[in-house]
C-alpha cells in the first residue's frame, strides 16, 4: 500500500453528545484511516489546523458489522476512531466552532 499522506489520515469528525461534551476539555474525536498510527494522526491534526498542539492521541479500532441480505452474509468496512487531546495553550479547532 502507498504511504498515507497527512490529508488522507483524518476522514471526518465524530459529532455525538459525548464528543461535543469533551470539547470543553480540548478533546476532539475524528474518524481516521484504519492504517494510520498515533504519530501520523498527531502530525495531521497539527498540519491541518493552525495553532493546534496535540498533547496525546487515543485510538480505537472497530471491526465491521456483520450484515445480511437474504441468504448472503457480508461485513461492513472496519473503522478507526481517534480522540485527540490538545495542550492548554493551543488554539481550538475551528470546524467545531459553530456546533
Amino acid at each position: 500500500m502507498a504511504a498515507i499522506m497527512y490529508y488522507d489520515v483524518i476522514q471526518k469528525p465524530v459529532i455525538t453528545e459525548k464528543s461535543m461534551a469533551g470539547m470543553g476539555e480540548k478533546k476532539y474525536t475524528f474518524l481516521v484511516h484504519p492504517e494510520a498510527n498515533k504519530t501520523q494522526i498527531k502530525e495531521a491534526v497539527e498540519k491541518m489546523f493552525e495553532g493546534a498542539k496535540v498533547a496525546k492521541v487515543n485510538t480505537m479500532n472497530y471491526d465491521g458489522k456483520t450484515k445480511r441480505r437474504g441468504l448472503v452474509y457480508g461485513k461492513t468496512a472496519k473503522t478507526k476512531k481517534a480522540i485527540v487531546w490538545l495542550t492548554e495553550d493551543s488554539k481550538d479547532i475551528e470546524i467545531f466552532a459553530g456546533l
